[in-house]
């Protein structure tokens, strides 16, 4: 059985900075594509990057320049650095494996203006 755990969110001002962090267990880490999504009240959960076993990468474009997605194998962790965050990046993040329909318990992002 797969499990993910989330760690990570917070409270931060606009322009601040945090980092996400998610262990998964129970699937072979290093092949598998993980990501990051995030839903907002009222939105459907969007995607905001993704990346392969090989460390391929893909950001949605609001996100670009600004977060980064990483991996550390050995650890079965995927990372998401947050930076110069903005109050519409308030969500609930969710990590995820492909074929991403099944999640971690979430983490909460607020930023504040």
């Amino acid at each position: 059985q797969v499990q993910l755990v989330e760690s990570g969110g917070g409270w931060v001002q606009a322009g601040g900075s945090l980092r996400l962090s998610c262990t998964a267990s129970g699937l072979i880490f290093s092949i598998t594509t993980m990501g990051w999504y995030r839903q907002a009240p009222g939105n459907q959960r969007e995607l905001v990057a993704r990346i392969t076993g090989g460390g391929s990468t893909i950001y949605v474009d609001s996100v670009k320049g600004r977060f980064t997605i990483s991996r550390d194998n050995a650890k079965n962790t995927v990372y998401l650095q947050m930076n110069s965050l903005k109050p519409e990046d308030t969500a609930v993040y969710y990590c995820g494996y492909r074929p991403f329909v099944s999640w971690g318990q979430g983490t909460q992002v607020t930023v504040s203006s």
